[in-house]
């Protein structure tokens, strides 16, 4: 029961700025969690291993904004900045998704490819993240799915809810 706490800490002190947000659950190492201002829902994990990096802690998440009628967006936020014009590649068992990547973040280049990571993600085990580094190079993060597909739905109705 520990770990989960730990995790759920983690989690709220990566992406805790000033507001407050509410805890929907810990699924495995997998949290969700609910904004109000703007309204938005998430599922967030970290990476498996903790390794050196940036002066940030890596992270991946599946959004919903309702008023911005978004739903299921990925976001990833890498451990390193990326060499620029170096593709981030996801990796969910035999499945490879290229992803638009910024100088430490990536997403899913459209709603379908979103989609699509998302159901990959209900069916395997694990998923990675693979870039090069600004100093060339490579890095990856693993991710266990194991409680994702469940802090996704969590985060899913909840904003589907009316408030």
């Amino acid at each position: 029961m520990r770990l989960p706490i730990l995790i759920l800490a983690g989690v709220l002190t990566v992406c805790a700025p000033a507001r407050a947000r509410d805890p929907l659950g810990v699924f495995e190492t997998w949290g969700a969690f609910r904004d109000d201002k703007p309204r938005k829902c998430f599922a967030i994990a970290e990476p498996d291993a903790r390794r050196p990096g940036g002066g940030w802690r890596p992270f991946f998440s599946v959004a919903s904004w309702p008023e911005r009628h978004i739903q299921g967006q990925i976001h990833i936020r890498l451990r390193k900045y990326r060499m620029p014009q170096s593709p981030v590649i996801l990796a969910i068992q035999a499945e490879r998704f290229r992803l638009v990547a910024g100088r430490a973040d990536a997403w899913a280049p459209d709603a379908r490819t979103d989609a699509a990571i998302i159901r990959a993600m209900r069916n395997g085990g694990w998923l990675s993240v693979i870039a090069r580094s600004e100093t060339g190079g490579a890095f990856s993060d693993a991710y266990p799915l194991r409680g994702a597909a469940t802090a996704i739905d969590a985060a899913l109705i909840a904003c589907a809810r009316r408030r």
